[in-house]
């Protein structure tokens, strides 16, 4: 059982059942209908949610306990949802296969995760968005959430190098949040919040 599955075998739902406030903030982007993925969606909060506004969803997680938690979801709110074990280290969607990626607190160490976030990048149609947010460093002095590796923590200035020559900026923004996402993210936080655009 890996880390995730343990987080996710406890009872509840570790970060809530609502969405992503600032997901939520930004689903008027996404055209009706649209095949999102949910890379790291965990117990499946963002994913059933994006189902419920009439979005197709795939959510991708490495646990499947928390994939398990997200397809109960799914059916107690009465929306389909299409669920996939695998590890961002190396798993990559079909090329040109989504309007969206939806990536919240997805945290990934220096040695994947550009080549992840590029393989992500890779699965937008032109034009398709990628809505992300995660913790910024300056979330280290706080103790609402997140890794404690700083290396693991992201600015903006990492994202652009991250997905250079796939996606255009939209929106990047740093500063702090209050969150109340379940037991695992409460209270203040220091946020970085990126948008960009399939080139």
């Amino acid at each position: 059982m890996n880390f995730w599955d343990q987080n996710f075998s406890v009872a509840g739902f570790k970060y809530g059942t609502a969405p992503n406030a600032f997901l939520v903030a930004q689903a008027h982007r996404l055209k009706p209908g649209s095949d999102v993925l949910v890379p790291g969606d965990g117990e499946g909060r963002n994913g059933v949610w994006l189902a419920q506004q009439g979005h197709r969803v795939t959510a991708m997680d490495g646990s499947i306990v928390g994939l398990q938690k997200a397809q109960a979801l799914a059916v107690e709110r009465g929306v389909p949802i299409q669920t996939e074990l695998g590890d961002l280290a190396d798993w990559a969607p079909a090329p040109a296969s989504f309007d969206a990626v939806v990536l919240t607190f997805v945290h990934l160490p220096p040695a994947i995760r550009e080549g992840a976030h590029r393989r992500l990048a890779a699965g937008l149609r032109p034009g398709g968005l990628l809505i992300l947010e995660s913790f910024h460093p300056q979330q280290l002095q706080h103790s609402s959430g997140g890794p404690k590796d700083a290396a693991m923590l992201y600015t903006p200035e990492v994202l652009r190098q991250d997905f250079a020559c796939l996606l255009d900026e939209v929106m990047a923004w740093h500063g702090e949040a209050t969150l109340d996402e379940g037991p695992g993210h409460q209270g203040l936080a220091h946020v970085t919040r990126w948008i960009g655009k399939r080139i």
